[in-house]
């Protein structure tokens, strides 16, 4: 094995540095090898022997997101997490816990609810899903309505930067605001500033009960005039998602937590509020609703998946331009927002390799969001489509300082060259 494998090996033992295989590529990039640290340290070690070679590192955990970002200029080697996996500390008195990387989001909520404690966020496939993964494309879900985002709720990092530097920031108290605040500036960041090895977390109680209501009206105009009324209001929802699509009447989902008479007042409340919907149920399956995001994964190819945001009040307007867009080009659409102006949207194109349709219908819905202040991420599509486009969409006046942020932790560019805004 010629150098730097061997080195390589040396600090992860041969049994954990393997040639790479056609699963491991990324976006159609092959990688050479994957190897597997057992520690941070260990991983800290290798990343360094790889940015000493020149080598392009794509880090990974569940794999659940790793197609999103624009396809790596190169893909040398894959550094896996997946042995980083445990919850090192649960300071349930102080509401707070100490994970690995590789740990999954459903192994670590099941740790934490043997306190009746939860990290309030519905993340993507938590059965695979890893926190580094998930912080790394800052993944929140629905309840971040109440509870705030990824970023809310990251209060203490341990980052290896790529000449082998553990940095931590942050700590174990909910109030920590000393140093520099990597663990926002981590977030969101997809692996290229540097590989997330351990997160600390804020906690929060799980529920007594919980009671999800969904709302059917004629237009998707009506439900996003009820968002706008719910969020006006003193309801204390923990979720608010809007469901519609190019076929079928929208839905809008409200979900609250609490004591049954608690719950049931804010029920009674919200059905003053929707007086306009043609139907209010609760859902026989309602925690399945909750879901919707990862149901857009399924359908026919070739399809198109999209994260948006817009302002609360632009959301009916963006569902009818998607309409508008989507319609003449032969396009079926399925979208899933959250109240606050996030979500994600599917796009399929109805006559087989007809991707010319979804990247046009793309790039227009993107044009008119920028206009609106808002923004159009692809996270999905095939890779040969990639090609043609960035799937992140216009950078704007941030590309200058996100270069220097890149080139203070990443000079070399050996983190997941080219995948994030601009080509870093």
């Amino acid at each position: 094995m010629a150098a730097p494998w061997a080195e390589l090996a040396a600090i992860v033992g041969s049994d954990h540095l393997r040639a790479a295989t056609p699963a491991d590529a990324v976006d159609g990039v092959p990688a050479q090898m994957v190897i597997k640290p057992a520690s941070a340290d260990e991983l800290a070690r290798a990343l360094r022997v790889a940015n000493a070679a020149g080598l392009s590192v794509i880090p990974r955990g569940g794999g659940t997101k790793l197609g999103w970002g624009n396809p790596p200029r190169r893909a040398d080697l894959i550094l896996s997490t997946a042995r980083l996996d445990r919850v090192l500390e649960h300071a349930w008195g102080d509401m707070t816990a100490t994970v690995q990387a590789g740990c999954t989001v459903e192994h670590f909520q099941r740790i934490l609810a043997e306190h009746r404690q939860r990290l309030a966020l519905d993340a993507l496939w938590p059965e695979r899903a890893t926190i580094g993964g998930m912080l790394a494309a800052n993944d929140s879900g629905a309840l971040r309505v109440r509870f705030g985002a990824l970023r809310d709720l990251i209060i203490g990092i341990t980052l290896a930067l790529p000449d082998g530097t553990l940095a931590k920031s942050g700590g174990k108290v909910v109030k920590n605001v000393a140093g520099y605040d990597l663990p926002k500036l981590a977030t969101g960041s997809l692996g290229t500033l540097g590989v997330i090895t351990e997160a600390v977390f804020r906690l929060y109680p799980l529920p007594r009960d919980v009671c999800s209501m969904s709302l059917t009206a004629a237009s998707t105009d009506t439900l996003c005039q009820i968002v706008l009324a719910v969020q006006d209001s003193r309801l204390a929802f923990t979720g608010l998602q809007l469901r519609a699509e190019s076929e079928g009447p929208p839905q809008l989902d409200v979900r609250f937590e609490g004591t049954t008479a608690g719950i049931q007042a804010q029920v009674n409340q919200l059905l003053q509020l929707a007086k306009h919907a043609t139907q209010v149920d609760i859902p026989p399956n309602a925690p399945d609703i909750w879901k919707a995001r990862e149901a857009l994964w399924t359908g026919t190819e070739p399809a198109l998946i999209a994260k948006f945001s817009v302002l609360p009040s632009q959301l009916s307007s963006f569902c009818g331009l998607v309409a508008r867009v989507a319609q003449p080009l032969g396009v079926t659409w399925r979208l899933v927002g959250q109240g606050f102006g996030v979500g994600f949207l599917r796009l399929e194109a109805q006559r087989e390799q007809n991707e010319a349709a979804l990247v046009s219908a793309v790039g227009s819905l993107a044009s008119e969001l920028e206009q609106l202040g808002g923004t159009l991420v692809v996270v999905h599509c095939p890779p040969a489509m990639k090609v043609g486009f960035d799937v992140w969409g216009s950078s704007g006046d941030a590309q200058p300082l996100m270069l220097r942020v890149k080139e203070q932790l990443d000079p070399a560019g050996t983190l997941n060259p080219g995948r994030f805004i601009g080509g870093i």
